[in-house]
Protein backbone atom coordinates (compact mmCIF):
# COMPACT_ATOMS: atom_id res chain seq x y z
CA UNK A 1 0.00 0.00 0.00
CA UNK A 2 1.22 3.50 -0.90
CA UNK A 3 -0.80 6.42 -0.14
CA UNK A 4 0.36 9.72 -2.37
CA UNK A 5 0.74 13.07 -1.23
CA UNK A 6 1.53 16.23 -3.35
CA UNK A 7 4.77 15.80 -2.66
CA UNK A 8 4.94 12.62 -0.88
CA UNK A 9 4.71 8.80 -0.90
CA UNK A 10 4.20 7.55 2.12
CA UNK A 11 4.97 3.67 1.94
CA UNK A 12 4.88 0.68 4.82
CA UNK A 13 8.86 1.08 6.19
CA UNK A 14 11.22 -1.52 5.75
CA UNK A 15 14.05 -3.10 7.09
CA UNK A 16 15.83 -1.32 4.35
CA UNK A 17 14.59 2.12 5.48
CA UNK A 18 16.29 1.78 8.79
CA UNK A 19 19.53 2.66 8.15
CA UNK A 20 18.40 6.29 6.46
CA UNK A 21 15.55 6.71 9.11
CA UNK A 22 18.52 6.04 12.10
CA UNK A 23 20.52 8.53 10.53
CA UNK A 24 17.96 10.76 10.31
CA UNK A 25 16.79 9.92 13.97
CA UNK A 26 20.78 11.33 14.98
CA UNK A 27 20.42 14.46 13.47
CA UNK A 28 20.70 16.83 16.77
CA UNK A 29 17.58 18.67 15.48
CA UNK A 30 15.00 15.16 15.75
CA UNK A 31 17.14 12.85 18.58
CA UNK A 32 16.11 16.33 20.37
CA UNK A 33 12.58 15.38 20.56
CA UNK A 34 12.70 11.76 20.03
CA UNK A 35 15.80 10.67 21.16
CA UNK A 36 16.25 6.91 21.16
CA UNK A 37 19.09 5.30 23.22
CA UNK A 38 22.66 5.10 21.96
CA UNK A 39 21.56 2.76 19.51
CA UNK A 40 19.44 4.69 17.04
CA UNK A 41 19.52 1.32 14.57
CA UNK A 42 17.58 -0.74 17.36
CA UNK A 43 14.77 2.24 18.02
CA UNK A 44 14.07 2.35 14.93
CA UNK A 45 14.12 -1.88 14.37
CA UNK A 46 11.83 -2.01 17.42
CA UNK A 47 9.54 0.70 15.99
CA UNK A 48 9.14 -1.23 13.02
CA UNK A 49 8.90 -4.55 14.85
CA UNK A 50 6.19 -2.69 17.22
CA UNK A 51 2.66 -5.05 16.53
CA UNK A 52 1.15 -1.75 17.90
CA UNK A 53 2.40 1.02 15.81
CA UNK A 54 2.34 1.35 11.83
CA UNK A 55 5.31 3.19 10.38
CA UNK A 56 5.23 4.58 7.29
CA UNK A 57 8.16 6.04 5.24
CA UNK A 58 8.37 9.46 4.31
CA UNK A 59 9.54 9.89 0.77
CA UNK A 60 10.26 12.40 -1.69
CA UNK A 61 11.93 12.35 -4.85
CA UNK A 62 12.55 8.57 -4.28
CA UNK A 63 14.58 8.44 -1.41
CA UNK A 64 13.92 8.15 2.43
CA UNK A 65 13.42 11.58 4.43
CA UNK A 66 11.44 10.45 7.28
CA UNK A 67 9.24 8.52 9.01
CA UNK A 68 4.86 8.73 9.59
CA UNK A 69 3.65 6.55 12.58
CA UNK A 70 0.07 6.11 13.91
CA UNK A 71 -1.44 3.82 16.35
CA UNK A 72 -5.66 3.40 16.94
CA UNK A 73 -6.76 3.15 20.12
CA UNK A 74 -9.16 0.11 20.19
CA UNK A 75 -11.96 0.85 22.76
CA UNK A 76 -14.89 1.55 21.00
CA UNK A 77 -15.80 3.80 23.06
CA UNK A 78 -12.57 5.90 22.93
CA UNK A 79 -11.92 5.34 19.22
CA UNK A 80 -9.50 7.56 17.82
CA UNK A 81 -5.77 7.49 16.06
CA UNK A 82 -2.11 9.27 16.98
CA UNK A 83 0.30 10.08 14.78
CA UNK A 84 3.67 10.88 14.84
CA UNK A 85 6.54 11.92 12.62
CA UNK A 86 9.75 13.20 12.20
CA UNK A 87 11.28 14.35 8.72
CA UNK A 88 14.81 14.54 7.84
CA UNK A 89 16.04 18.71 8.81
CA UNK A 90 17.59 19.09 5.41
CA UNK A 91 14.02 19.00 4.26
CA UNK A 92 12.20 21.40 6.75
CA UNK A 93 10.62 24.36 5.02
CA UNK A 94 9.49 22.29 2.10
CA UNK A 95 5.86 22.19 2.90
CA UNK A 96 7.38 18.00 3.04
CA UNK A 97 5.72 17.36 6.83
CA UNK A 98 2.39 19.10 6.04
CA UNK A 99 1.80 16.96 2.99
CA UNK A 100 2.90 14.10 4.61
CA UNK A 101 0.57 14.47 8.22
CA UNK A 102 -2.50 15.07 5.62
CA UNK A 103 -2.00 12.49 3.28
CA UNK A 104 -1.83 10.15 6.20
CA UNK A 105 -4.88 11.93 7.98
CA UNK A 106 -6.92 11.38 4.81
CA UNK A 107 -6.26 7.76 5.00
CA UNK A 108 -7.58 7.36 8.40
CA UNK A 109 -10.33 9.02 8.44
CA UNK A 110 -11.24 7.87 4.57
CA UNK A 111 -9.97 4.03 4.66
CA UNK A 112 -9.87 3.70 8.29
CA UNK A 113 -13.09 5.26 9.37
CA UNK A 114 -11.35 7.15 12.64
CA UNK A 115 -13.52 10.40 13.19
CA UNK A 116 -10.71 12.03 15.52
CA UNK A 117 -7.08 11.97 15.57
CA UNK A 118 -4.39 13.39 17.88
CA UNK A 119 -0.81 14.70 18.30
CA UNK A 120 1.22 15.50 20.39
CA UNK A 121 4.30 18.04 19.82
CA UNK A 122 6.38 19.51 22.48
CA UNK A 123 4.46 22.68 24.12
CA UNK A 124 7.31 25.03 22.92
CA UNK A 125 7.95 22.78 19.19
CA UNK A 126 7.14 26.31 17.15
CA UNK A 127 7.37 24.66 13.59
CA UNK A 128 5.56 21.62 14.60
CA UNK A 129 2.79 23.32 15.94
CA UNK A 130 2.58 25.42 12.36
CA UNK A 131 2.43 22.20 10.65
CA UNK A 132 0.02 20.53 12.11
CA UNK A 133 -2.15 23.44 12.43
CA UNK A 134 -2.17 23.95 8.56
CA UNK A 135 -3.32 20.10 8.20
CA UNK A 136 -6.58 21.29 10.80
CA UNK A 137 -5.18 20.57 14.10
CA UNK A 138 -6.41 22.70 17.08
CA UNK A 139 -4.99 22.82 20.71
CA UNK A 140 -6.57 20.89 23.27
CA UNK A 141 -4.81 22.36 25.82
CA UNK A 142 -1.12 21.86 27.45
CA UNK A 143 0.04 18.73 29.46
CA UNK A 144 2.17 19.91 32.04
CA UNK A 145 5.23 18.31 32.47
CA UNK A 146 4.48 16.08 30.08
CA UNK A 147 7.29 14.37 28.91
CA UNK A 148 11.14 14.04 30.05
CA UNK A 149 13.88 15.37 28.33
CA UNK A 150 17.41 13.95 28.26
CA UNK A 151 18.63 15.93 30.94
CA UNK A 152 16.36 14.80 33.43
CA UNK A 153 13.94 18.03 33.60
CA UNK A 154 10.46 17.62 32.67
CA UNK A 155 8.86 19.83 29.98
CA UNK A 156 5.32 20.93 28.82
CA UNK A 157 3.80 18.94 25.66
CA UNK A 158 0.60 20.20 23.42
CA UNK A 159 -2.19 17.95 22.86
CA UNK A 160 -3.69 18.72 19.55
CA UNK A 161 -6.65 17.16 17.76
CA UNK A 162 -8.10 17.15 14.34
CA UNK A 163 -11.67 16.33 13.75
CA UNK A 164 -12.87 14.69 10.42
CA UNK A 165 -14.65 17.49 9.23
CA UNK A 166 -11.56 19.81 10.00
CA UNK A 167 -9.05 18.29 7.43
CA UNK A 168 -7.43 20.94 5.38
CA UNK A 169 -7.64 20.16 1.64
Amino acid sequence: MKLYGEHVVLRPAAPDDIPALATIRATPEVYETWRGGDDLTAAVTDALNDPDVTVLAIEHDGRTVGAIQWEAEPDPEYRHASLDIYLDPAMHGRGLCADAVRTLARHLITDHGHHRLVIDPAADNAPAIRCYSKVGFRPVGIMRQYEQGPDGSWHDGLLMDLLADDLTA
